[in-house]
């Protein structure tokens, strides 16, 4: 097989997504949001904060990219979830999932993912949502001089406002077995 990196809005079905294509496809799957969401709560952040804290503290960016730039040497099959997978591991299929904000706030809202991301409502998701895009965008243009929204740094881009989880992993996995199979394993 390979690797896929995936990357998104937030809200989008990454993680989901992620865990599908573990189950169903054989991939292993690693997720720099969990780790980034591990190290938020451990020092009592919402991830929001935590995004802000980073902007000042470029160790913990450093690290999680030591960790991803790793797996390019991984012979393991894997599906990554982060915002820079694309930019640090070297051949994957590069995935960007977009979403409604409003239906990325309905879904991070519902999946109850603890007191870090627990808002009072839709609207309080939505502008806390917009703000970590923002920030995330901003650091990485400051930090690597890469624009996470600029589309032509991925090979899929996928709509998943009115896609179920296991529509979406599905449309990867044939868009990335068409590619691997029109340009041979290796993939830019």
């Amino acid at each position: 097989m390979g690797k896929i990196s995936i990357s998104g809005d937030l809200g989008s079905g990454k993680s989901s997504v992620c865990k599908v294509l573990e189950r169903e496809y054989g991939f292993e799957a690693y997720s720099t949001g969990a780790i980034q969401r591990e190290i938020a709560c451990s020092m009592g952040m919402s991830t929001y904060e935590f995004n802000v804290y980073t902007e000042t503290h470029p160790e913990i960016d450093d690290l999680i990219d030591d960790n991803l730039k790793a797996l390019s040497s991984s012979d393991r099959d894997m599906v990554i979830d982060s915002r820079l997978a694309w930019h640090f591991v070297k051949n994957t299929f590069k995935v960007y999932l977009v979403t409604d904000i409003h239906v990325a706030a309905q879904r991070i809202k519902s999946a109850n993912r603890g007191p870090d991301e627990a808002y009072a409502d839709l609207k309080e998701a939505e502008d806390t949502i917009l703000a970590r895009r923002e920030s995330e965008k901003a650091r990485y243009l400051k930090k690597y001089g890469v624009d996470i929204m600029d589309f032509s740094n991925y090979d899929m881009v996928l709509d998943t406002t009115g896609l179920s989880i296991d529509e979406t992993a599905a449309r990867i996995m044939a868009e990335y077995q068409e590619t691997k199979h029109s340009i041979g394993i290796a993939l830019r």
